[in-house]
């Protein structure tokens, strides 16, 4: 019990895990689950859910949550150290579950339960395992099941090594700006890059590529120079455009090849094939055919975007010829005259902790919980944490009902991933072992910029968005009433409608009556003015086609890469060819995004990442069943919000999504109402 990642009492001992700890654990914990699956799979072990459940699943749940502290702290909290510990450890664990998901005894215990005998949790759960064993490789035999899990170890090697390089070569650039050379950027933002210059002895500001820093530079600084250099750097991170040490297109390269050869393995045709298996989509042409016909729709609205923002630079900014540097800081003039108002103006009103109370005050009222603050140890001390409870009615008795809890890292900081993710610390679940209830806990993560001079953290309304929608993930794992691990909360959802929950949350961020109780201005504590939120509402769309277009770039390389791409061929031309297709804006020759796109290579997001917009059908069109039911007050439905809670958010991944769906909306989704709230109806 000296070991904090083996005491699994109550919640993660994150403040007590040190890099020398992760070995020992490791070791132990996979001892103990080898030993499980050996006891689980001798012949006269029963074929019965319960007693493989209580042997085996008590053993390899205990494995991932201790590996889930390992792999987050790496995320949030990357030292040296910690690196070599998880990089030690990594193959070691890699291996253990491929030889789980293809141990042919366990898949033959699993095909001898008979369905009937399980309830409809255990059902849907016992066909994902089924599905899940082919996958994992359990019908092949001899070189080809040795070779399936050598691959899955390289994969899992590679995407680390993708992930670290891209975080190390953001990590690495930084420019001391003279003042300057600043004009136009935000105040406090200034006021940030001076401080951290300071910080590093260093004259000057101190302007890095994380994104508190870089997008400010690229949306309000005057200095064409500037935004270039800046743009230089962000674009050819982790590639052959720079560091040849974090150059990512070998590792690409490698992945996409290994993807390809598991897909062989299989059966299938390619790796987009594979990533579909447990994806509501039915194949990749599918997909093909949806972005495709969804780019079709928003091009008019993208080549209007590109019209307006070249007339304008032309005539106001003297940009005869806007450079790929210089389109951010022109739509950001060309919203502010068009709509009278900043993002500089209206991150005033957004200060952090009242964005804070504004969302756990629309969660409350929606879904009938409390949510306060909860004491835990963490890994940093910016790290929040909270509880979420419910009143629960026993006769005349009113008790209080824990049902989960989670941790806020809100802020940027080196050694941190960059972008915004919720994660997993472990699932709801009736403990097979004991007997007990065990609530859920997760992870919601953000990177915006720090308070300065005392100030509380200002965020910007993207910000607030984002905030939104990583909590919608975290209500989904959360709030879920199902008691079967594999199926609680987001565990067994569909990858493609996994991001529901999220991009319907963000839609309260438009809403007036939401929105207002979220903002005070951080000098006069004064509310957000209706006047500028109606501006905000008028700009709302502002360049929907042109960002519409830039998702469904990502989506169709992504799944082109993983279905008609040759590995063995450079994908650059493949990239160069979508961009053609589909974008109005083509960047630079020297632009290298794909070299950081680790979303697909080290996210999970592989032949997935148009997951992003079909989901977007389904979330705004159950969002529009609030909007049928807004009271007059301008307050969404309770009702609506109890009936989407319990059709959505409590059946977890325990049915089909689109049963859920269903249920909520009576019907199949329609891609109406997501037109209409980009705008492009």
């Amino acid at each position: 019990m000296s070991n904090p990642l083996l005491d699994f009492t109550d919640l993660p001992l994150f403040d007590q895990v040190q890099p020398q700890h992760v070995a020992p654990a490791m070791d132990s914990l996979l001892a103990q689950a080898d030993t499980a699956l050996e006891s689980v799979t001798r012949p006269e072990f029963p074929s019965r859910w319960a007693d493989i459940a209580r042997v085996l699943d008590t053993a390899t749940e205990r494995l991932g949550r201790a590996w889930s502290v390992v792999s987050h702290l790496n995320n949030v909290a990357d030292t040296p150290e910690l690196r070599a510990a998880y990089n030690q450890a990594l193959p070691k664990v890699t291996d253990f579950w491929t030889r789980l998901g293809s141990d042919e005894r366990l898949y033959a215990k699993y095909k001898a339960i008979a369905p009937e005998s399980l309830d409809a949790e255990q059902r849907q759960a016992h066909k994902n395992a089924i599905r899940n064993f082919v996958l994992g490789g359990a019908e092949l035999a001899g070189a080809a099941r040795e070779r399936f899990a050598a691959i899955q170890e390289r994969q899992a090697e590679l995407a680390q090594k993708f992930s670290e390089h891209a975080l190390d070569a953001t990590d690495a650039f930084a420019y001391y700006a003279g003042e300057g050379e600043l004009a136009g950027v935000p105040q406090d933002v200034v006021e940030a890059a001076r401080a951290a210059a300071q910080a590093d002895g260093k004259e000057g500001c101190k302007l890095t590529l994380k994104m508190p820093s870089y997008l400010p530079v690229m949306q309000f600084a005057h200095s064409s120079a500037l935004r270039e250099r800046m743009y230089r750097a962000y674009v050819t991170r982790a590639s052959d455009q720079g560091d040849p040490k974090f150059d990512n297109t070998p590792l690409i390269g490698e992945i996409l090849a290994l993807r390809q050869e598991e897909a062989r393995l299989l059966g299938y045709r390619n790796f987009g094939e594979v990533s579909l298996v447990p994806k509501m989509a039915s194949s990749p042409r599918q997909v093909i055919d949806f972005l495709r016909d969804l780019a079709r729709r928003a091009r008019p609205y993208a080549e209007q975007d590109v019209a307006d923002m070249r007339a304008f630079a032309a005539a106001k900014l003297g940009i005869a010829d806007p450079q790929a540097w210089d389109w951010s800081y022109v739509a950001e003039k060309l919203k502010e005259e068009r709509y009278a108002f900043s993002e500089q103006e209206v991150k005033e009103y957004f200060t952090a902790p009242k964005v804070l109370a504004g969302l756990f005050k629309i969660v409350e009222t929606l879904f009938e919980v409390t949510i306060r603050r909860d004491v835990a140890p963490v890994w940093h001390p910016s790290v929040e944490f909270y509880r979420i409870e419910r009143e629960r009615r026993d006769g005349e008795r009113l008790s209080t009902e824990l049902v989960g809890q989670f941790y806020l890292d809100p802020a940027a900081r080196t050694g941190k991933r960059g972008g915004a993710w919720m994660d997993d610390v472990r699932a709801r679940w009736l403990r097979p072992d004991s007997g007990s209830l065990q609530t859920p806990v997760a992870h919601l993560v953000c990177n915006f910029a720090e308070g300065v001079g005392g100030k509380p953290p200002l965020l910007t309304h993207d910000d607030v968005i984002t905030l939104f929608h990583e909590s919608g993930h975290g209500l989904h794992h959360m709030l879920t009433k199902v008691n079967e691990h594999d199926v609680s909360g987001i565990s067994g959802v569909e990858w493609d409608a996994v991001e529901l929950p999220s991009q319907f949350m963000e839609n309260f961020c438009w809403e007036w009556n939401v929105l207002r109780h979220m903002t005070a201005h951080v000098e006069t504590g004064a509310a957000l003015p209706r006047e500028l939120f109606d501006k905000m509402l008028a700009a709302r769309n502002f360049q929907s086609g042109l960002q519409t277009l830039r998702q469904i770039e990502f989506a169709l390389f992504d799944m082109l890469l993983h279905t008609e791409h040759d590995p063995a061929q450079d994908f650059m031309p493949l990239l160069a060819s979508v961009r053609d297709e589909v974008a109005v804006i083509q960047p630079p020759a020297f632009s290298r995004t794909a070299h950081t796109f680790s979303h697909i290579f080290a996210g999970g997001y592989a032949a997935g990442y148009y997951s992003y917009k079909w989901a977007e059908v389904l979330s705004a069109d159950a969002y529009a069943a609030f909007e049928e039911t807004m009271g007059q007050d301008g307050l969404p439905s309770i009702e609506t919000g109890r009936k989407y809670r319990q059709a959505i958010l409590e059946p977890g991944g325990s049915r089909p999504a689109i049963e859920s769906f269903r249920a909520f909306r009576g019907r199949d989704p329609s891609l109406e109402a997501l037109l209409r709230h980009q705008g492009m109806a």
